[in-house]
């Protein structure tokens, strides 16, 4: 097939491949506050994902720097604390 260069991505080993669309769409990212103390509860966050379907996954950091991506079951629209405000997402 005859794909563009500006599509094309190269692997840490050299390879090529193309990147391909799959969806857009919209996201939020949020994390857990203690309500008396307003300071984060973990260090945990939770991604939510609107696309063709909701999706919604907790994001962990590792030791190593990275985040592993735990996908959880979609719960519908969340509410959540924005600068005095309710968003509702």
């Amino acid at each position: 097939m005859d794909f563009s260069e500006e599509v094309i991505a190269t692997t840490k080993k050299g390879g090529r491949e193309v990147r391909s669309f799959l969806e857009q769409g919209e996201f939020l990212l949020y994390e857990y506050l203690d309500p008396k103390t307003g300071k984060p509860t973990s260090t945990k966050k939770k991604l939510v994902l609107k696309g063709k379907e909701r999706r919604e996954f907790f994001l962990i950091p590792m030791k190593d720097g990275r985040k592993l991506l735990i996908p959880v079951e979609a719960k519908g629209k969340v509410k959540v604390w924005r600068d005095g405000d309710v968003l509702e997402f």
